[in-house]
């Protein structure tokens, strides 16, 4: 990460103060999520959701990997503490708001019931809601 997109406070408050922001990562969480989920979860079209992305990600608030032809994004826990728990603080506020509530549910079963997802087809579940063969 280059020094530029490691967040100082005025480029984490920032990042913050835009709703859509704020609900894509309420989303993401402590998972990794692709574009398509946020498409879904948040009913947005995917450039508005690919624009705020981009702009979290130049703010070094999130990070993205890609997978093929999907982009997955996490949220960067920035290593300044005061800018963590900023963080973290505005997390735990959105995860009580009634709306980002319902985001998150909507994710719930986009993620957890894809066949209802035509669009979504092929595309990998987030790790968090991968269900191991194994026990």
């Amino acid at each position: 990460m280059s020094e530029s997109s490691v967040p100082n406070m005025e480029s984490m408050l920032r990042a913050l103060s835009e709703r859509v922001r704020l609900r894509i990562l309420n989303l993401i969480g402590d998972t990794e999520l692709c574009v398509c989920f946020f498409v879904e979860a948040l009913q947005l079209p995917q450039p508005t959701i690919s624009r705020h992305l981009a702009y979290l990600r130049r703010e070094g608030v999130v990070a993205a990997r890609r997978e093929g032809l999907w982009m997955h994004y996490r949220i960067v826990v920035p290593t300044d503490p005061h800018l963590a728990n900023i963080l973290r603080n505005s997390l735990a506020w959105c995860s009580e708001q009634p709306d980002m509530k319902k985001d998150r549910q909507r994710l719930g079963r986009a993620c957890c019931a894809p066949e209802k997802f035509v669009r979504l087809e092929n595309v990998p579940l987030p790790k968090r809601f991968v269900v191991s063969e194994r026990k």
